[in-house]
């Protein structure tokens, strides 16, 4: 049986990774979780699991949670910033499940990794932001660094047992979100609500308008970089409206191999949590005969994130951490109903130009300046119009 840590367990991925669990009680034992505000999810999750450990970042929300839990014993409560990390590190899990969003994500990261446990990744900003320190923990051990988002483990699919040398190029697959076929002065005009009505994925809000600026696939560019040493010039990113085709490679002899999944994030999770098995009880078979499969090339005048990540990823140093945070801080400005849409990628081309002393990631510390320069930059230019 494996031991399971769940970062962001009331997050869209971390409750439905308790799904998987809850259908295979006899493969996984959660060990921990942890969450953010949710209370009374939460509450629901450890009364169900019962982990003997729960990491909670708030003071106030955790004295809540204790009022809440005074009558079941043997869970204890982490607090504090550092309260995921801590149980990220110090847990007897086997395998930590990263589902936290942002750039907040790093740090638990690089505590499970160097803890020597096997990290099933969702948050994405821990290898744009933190790449290189990333991958100097798994050096010789890459198994232990599994992919979570649909493309990657779906890239991971296609790419395993092949050659590396015969490998041409990749292609990773996007929807095109909510706003597919719009122009750039529609997309200035597009509401709230509309950003968050993705067609084909149910996500929490921060991804989902990532999602709709496709700053999310700008994201997964860096991702695939540096989980499959593939260089920027050899990952390709084309719009698949359906869903269905997660992503591509394509070998220097001309062939191509394809991941097929209906569009269920429960598939990758559980590929993520049961690897190197797959297990029994999946998700329902593609109907083949009833699908239809379009490929589409990405608008870079509409949606000019993609090519903004690309040119931080060649950049390297702390620009993918500068562009990381920006974009977070645009995004919940955008949110609040604070900017336009199309204000978020001015916003974080504005901050990454602007970053000229950029340095090399030795270091968390490094990370955290780049970062907090960015965050400060980009309510700067918010708040200035």
């Amino acid at each position: 049986m494996r031991t399971l840590v769940i970062l962001g367990s009331t997050g869209s991925v971390g409750t439905q990774a308790l799904d998987v669990v809850r259908r295979n009680p006899d493969r996984f034992k959660v060990v921990g979780l942890s969450a953010g505000t949710n209370q009374e999810l939460l509450v629901g999750q450890i009364r169900e699991f019962l982990p003997p450990y729960v990491a909670i970042m708030d003071e106030e929300a955790a004295t809540d949670l204790k009022e809440k839990l005074s009558g079941i014993r043997g869970v204890e409560i982490l607090v504090g910033p550092e309260a995921a990390e801590n149980l990220a590190r110090d847990s007897e899990a086997d395998l930590v499940l990263n589902a936290l969003v942002g750039s907040a994500g790093l740090p638990p990261t690089l505590a499970a990794l160097q803890a020597g446990k096997t990290l099933a990744l969702a948050n994405k900003e821990s290898l744009v932001v933190g790449g290189e320190l990333v991958l100097d923990l798994i050096k010789g051990e890459p198994e232990r660094l599994v992919p979570v988002d649909s493309e990657h483990a779906g890239l991971a699919q296609c790419l395993r047992g092949e050659r590396r040398e015969d490998l041409k190029r990749v292609v990773l697959t996007g929807s095109g979100g909510p706003f597919r076929g719009w122009t750039h002065a529609e997309l200035a005009k597009a509401s709230v609500k509309e950003a968050l009505a993705h067609p084909v994925w149910q996500m929490g809000p921060k991804i989902t308008i990532d999602s709709a600026t496709l700053m999310n696939k700008g994201l997964e560019v860096i991702e695939a970089h540096y989980l499959f040493g593939i260089d920027y010039s050899q990952i390709h990113v084309v719009i698949h409206p359906e869903g269905i085709v997660h992503a591509l490679a394509e070998f220097r002899d001309g062939s191509m191999m394809a991941q097929f999944a209906v569009p269920d994030m429960k598939l990758p999770i559980q590929l993520a949590l049961a690897w190197p098995e797959r297990l029994p009880n999946g998700v329902q078979s593609v109907p083949l005969a009833d699908s239809k499969l379009t490929f589409e090339p990405v608008d870079r005048e509409a949606f000019p994130a993609i090519d903004l990540a690309y040119r931080v990823g060649e950049l390297g140093l702390t620009f993918p951490a500068v562009m990381s945070a920006a974009n977070e801080v645009a995004v919940m400005a955008f949110l609040e109903g604070k900017i336009p849409l199309t204000r978020i990628v001015d916003v974080v081309q504005s901050v990454v130009d602007e970053h000229e002393t950029p340095s090399s990631v030795v270091s968390v510390v490094s990370l955290e300046r780049a970062d907090s320069w960015a965050r400060r930059r980009a309510a700067e230019i918010i708040e200035a119009g």
